[in-house]
């Protein structure tokens, strides 16, 4: 598709790394990106994908949260250049929605209409964040595509140590899933929503009772063993025709992810979340992720990018 007809704040720049040669076997990220390799004609190869960067702090300002997270698709994308491409698919970069603070409805709204389009070409659609309030503008990317309307299954798995189903004056990146409930309520349809990761002491009991309203199925940090992730994730899975999955990086422990808004005391290991990425991309039921909550200032040696990096490239194998 072309891409130069999506509204984009910014456009996208060239990519760089680390360079060993440009032959297939020394190809690394920032290669792959830079010259995309033709779409193949094979229905066993993975099809295309593309993505944006979303950056916005805004719904972490207005829910009380470190700012910083807008820079972090930049820097999602210094740590996903540099890694090894092992993969065939063309991937593309479509360049930048960028949100200013008293204008993330509006930031949101544009991301779902670039998204939609992108998605109805056939990509397979990634964004990088920015604040989780990235979550609503991929939820009106995906809930604006042809095949929602059509009639396919969606569910929202959310990789997080938050429900985010807080019932707020205004939209913020405490209120994501809670705005897709209502608009699938408006819809005449159910939210199908699944949160590996919930931190009990970090959810009020107002925030669990909506989270039951709701029939929101999750798993709290305690419980998840390899084995019972693997379980929940497989019963959700089974319920839906195509995944939008949403990875908050404060799922994590603050060890592997201090650079988010909100630090885990205790988190989901990171072989665990890997394995819930894995799974859900064999399923053939992907058809849109995020990875949000990236605050390069409380970075520590770009620990949480290359974490993030690393998560996506294990969903693009």
């Amino acid at each position: 598709m072309d891409f130069t007809q999506l509204a984009m704040d910014v456009p996208p720049t060239a990519w760089t790394g680390r360079d060993d040669g440009a032959d297939p076997a020394h190809r690394r990220w920032w290669q792959a990106v830079a010259s995309p390799a033709a779409p193949s004609l094979d229905a066993s190869e993975p099809g295309p994908a593309a993505l944006i960067g979303f950056c916005s702090d805004a719904g972490v300002l207005r829910n009380h949260g470190r700012t910083g997270a807008a820079t972090g698709p930049a820097a999602i994308r210094a740590a996903l250049g540099t890694l090894a491409f092992h993969g065939s698919r063309a991937i593309t970069d479509a360049g930048d929605i960028v949100v200013s603070a008293d204008a993330l409805e509006a930031g949101q709204a544009r991301a779902g209409a670039a998204l939609s389009t992108m998605l109805d070409a056939g990509q397979l659609t990634f964004v990088l964040g920015g604040g989780h309030e990235t979550a609503f503008a991929s939820y009106l990317g995906v809930a604006g595509t042809a095949a929602v309307a059509n009639g396919a299954r969606l569910g929202v798995l959310n990789l997080d140590a938050h429900f985010d189903l807080r019932d707020a004056p205004a939209p913020s990146s405490g209120t994501p899933f809670l705005q897709m409930a209502r608009a699938e309520a408006a819809a005449g349809r159910e939210l199908n929503y699944a949160v590996v990761g919930i931190s009990e002491p970090n959810n009020t009991r107002a925030l669990f009772d909506t989270a039951h309203d709701l029939d929101v199925k999750y798993l709290l940090d305690e419980d998840c063993s390899a084995d019972r992730t693997q379980g929940f994730v497989d019963s959700f899975l089974e319920t839906v025709d195509i995944v939008y999955l949403t990875i908050d990086l404060d799922v994590l422990p603050a060890a592997t992810a201090p650079g988010v808004s909100a630090p885990a005391a205790y988190g989901v290991p990171l072989p665990v979340i890997a394995a819930v990425c894995r799974q859900v991309a064999a399923s053939g039921k992907l058809f849109h992720f995020d990875v949000a909550e990236l605050n390069p200032a409380f970075d520590i040696d770009n620990r949480t990018a290359k974490v993030a990096a690393r998560l996506i490239d294990t969903l693009l194998r």
